[in-house]
């Protein structure tokens, strides 16, 4: 029996990059995926214009919030994504991390979050047709 993966999303606040990545692959993924996200320093909402980008896309985001990072979140995932977190992400054997080198959406305008968001959704769709062909 086939197991679903889990990649978990994580960056400084939680507000943008690793909420569009974790909103994209669910979206595309359709349930073949488990997906969560984390902040190493959770801000206190998501960024609007991340909202809005979402939106654009028919995404709701307007429900989500900042989700602080925890071991346990490292341990149930089989892909961690990092956004700009440094070494604030815990590693542990047997995972496969990748870094993803993403401009940060905070304190930008929606036009440049589009921007953003679409370099998002290219490497999601990326790492989605890898996870479901080592699965399938």
């Amino acid at each position: 029996m086939n197991t679903i993966p889990e990649v978990l999303f994580v960056c400084v606040h939680n507000a943008g990059r690793s909420q569009m990545a974790a909103a994209l692959l669910d979206h595309h993924a359709a349930g073949r995926v488990t997906v969560r996200s984390a902040g190493s320093a959770p801000a206190d909402s998501i960024n609007p214009a991340v909202v809005e980008a979402m939106a654009e896309l028919g995404l709701d985001l307007s429900k989500e919030f900042p989700k602080p990072l925890t071991t346990e979140a490292v341990e149930a995932a089989d892909v961690v994504i990092t956004m700009g977190c440094g070494d604030a992400c815990p590693i542990f054997p047997g995972k496969r991390y990748l870094d993803w080198q993403l401009t940060d959406p905070a304190g930008k305008g929606v036009d440049a979050v589009r921007a953003i968001r679409d370099d998002i959704d290219a490497r999601v769709r990326t790492l989605l047709a890898e996870l479901t062909v080592t699965v399938s």
